[in-house]
């Protein structure tokens, strides 16, 4: 009942507009989920979003998939020399967080709703969930990567998506400029691309 009343209120708090602080995830669940082959037939692109958030279990099993470690130093996804200079956003209705995959963490950057400059599609801005994928320029093995080992990413989270009967679009239409304001990056922070996933509408 303790764990029951615990969890209700750590949902509340993450998807309340009232969260300022970082959040830290459920331990994300990598049994189950449909065959390779079954996922890959499912496999596609949708535009319509029901504005229903997903629950904190989903997120953390989602960005675990993502780009989440399946070793020690190693991730789901590969990158050239293995530098791993790719790193998660997610924006949500409650603001804006650094994934913190090491430690499957939230760590807070803006408590302000940041959705709408996520793209200049309609739905970004009532869909639950935009994922900016960034690249650290300073570690990456050269700019030509980003894009190859971004796209591993977003294939990743395209196979969640499938796995688990929610929908998601790839997107490059952002204004980079003002989306990396107001997240305050550095110059060495590079939005690669974003994509929007949730409840088909």
């Amino acid at each position: 009942m303790k764990r029951y009343i615990i969890l209700s209120l750590t949902c509340l708090l993450f998807f309340s507009g009232i969260s300022a602080q970082d959040i830290t995830l459920p331990v994300p669940q990598i049994e189950g989920g449909l065959p390779l082959m079954q996922a890959l037939s499912k496999r596609q692109t949708l535009r319509t979003f029901s504005s229903k958030e997903l629950d904190v279990q989903t997120l953390s099993n989602l960005l675990w998939a993502a780009n989440g470690f399946n070793r020690s130093d190693k991730r789901t996804a590969p990158t050239a020399m293995n530098r791993q200079e790719l790193e998660i956003y997610v924006v949500l209705s409650t603001g804006a967080y650094w994934h913190d995959a090491k430690n499957n963490v939230l760590m807070q950057k803006s408590t302000e709703d940041l959705r709408a400059l996520t793209g200049k599609q309609d739905f970004v801005a009532t869909a639950p969930l935009n994922i900016i994928i960034v690249a650290d320029t300073e570690k990456q093995a050269g700019k030509e990567y980003q894009y190859i080992d971004a796209g591993y990413i977003s294939q990743n989270i395209y196979l969640f998506c499938a796995s688990e009967g929610l929908a998601t679009v790839v997107r490059g239409m952002v204004d980079r400029e003002v989306l990396a304001k107001a997240l305050n990056f550095s110059d060495t922070q590079a939005i690669v691309v974003v994509q929007t996933v949730g409840y088909q509408q």
